[in-house]
């Protein structure tokens, strides 16, 4: 069996960065034993670039991908956009030694309007092909809201019929949230993903301690939002079968996420998650 890369995304690790810094943070990843990892919602300041590639050297950590929207998410909302920075963008990945990036999800001004989600695309797309001239993969990450559908089509679905450049970075707890196989709907991609996200997907209990039952609609509210992010393994997802449907279909990196830890260090989430992926002997994949 050929193997894969298994990394963090360091997402949930933000708060961790401004706690101690880029280089600190990724200290502790590499104790944890990941060597790869995806930087989303840190600051690309020139310090952290900095301390970034000092760590990857250091730390021997490959930054597997980097994280750009393509616009901004709402009008005259801060941060980069390879629309407005795609100079400063391209350094960046340059000076990081990376050659994917990706784009986390839709602006929200496009959704639930066909049209200009189909200009989106269309955007997507060239600028797929625009990085491609400097060695950067471009990806698109997928949530639930991917799978609403146009016509009878996934939204999801529509991005993949109309291009060919762009590729797929998906998450197989929100294939999961909208009501799909993970371990099918990954290998619908193949071809299409380097980059998969791995997160479990948890029933969580439902605290009714001060709950007035007269109030059926505060009752329903907790009972219908019981779905969370979960470690590997903490949750009902088959990940040894999606990792491996993942490897089939192309995916180079595995990593790790969890966008709450409700409370729980995300240094121990990490660890839990990253014990469960060796006892499905996926060690040597670290």
């Amino acid at each position: 069996m050929n193997k894969g890369k298994i990394g963090v995304q360091m997402m949930m690790l933000k708060g961790k960065v401004e706690e101690l810094g880029a280089y600190e943070t990724m200290r502790k990843v590499s104790e944890l034993g990941y060597h790869a990892v995806e930087v989303s919602q840190i600051p690309m300041t020139p310090e952290n670039v900095s301390e970034l590639r000092r760590a990857s050297v250091d730390f021997d950590i490959k930054i597997a991908a980097m994280s750009a929207a393509l616009e901004p998410m709402l009008p005259g909302a801060p941060g980069e956009t390879l629309t407005n920075d795609f100079d400063k963008i391209v350094s960046d990945c340059k000076a990081l030694d990376c050659n994917f990036l990706r784009i986390g999800m839709l602006p929200l001004t496009v959704m639930g309007h066909k049209d200009k989600i189909m200009e989106f695309i269309e955007k997507a797309e060239a600028m797929a092909h625009k990085l491609a001239e400097y060695g950067i993969e471009l990806y698109y990450h997928t949530h639930h809201l991917e799978f609403q559908k146009y016509d009878g089509v996934y939204l999801l679905d529509l991005i993949k019929n109309n291009t060919s450049k762009l590729g797929f970075e998906l998450d197989v707890h929100w294939i999961q949230r909208a009501g799909e196989n993970p371990v099918e709907f990954v290998k619908q991609y193949a071809g299409r993903i380097s980059l998969l996200h791995l997160k479990d997907y948890r029933i969580g209990q439902m605290d009714l301690s001060k709950v007035d039952f007269n109030d059926m609609a505060k009752f329903m509210d907790i009972f219908t939002n019981t779905i969370e992010f979960a470690e590997l393994g903490e949750g009902n997802l088959n990940i040894k079968a999606i990792v491996e449907a993942g490897l089939e279909s192309g995916a180079q990196y595995f990593l790790v996420e969890q966008d709450n830890t409700y409370g729980r260090d995300p240094f121990d989430c990490l660890d839990i998650s990253a014990k469960h992926l060796k006892e499905l002997g996926f060690g040597d994949w670290f």
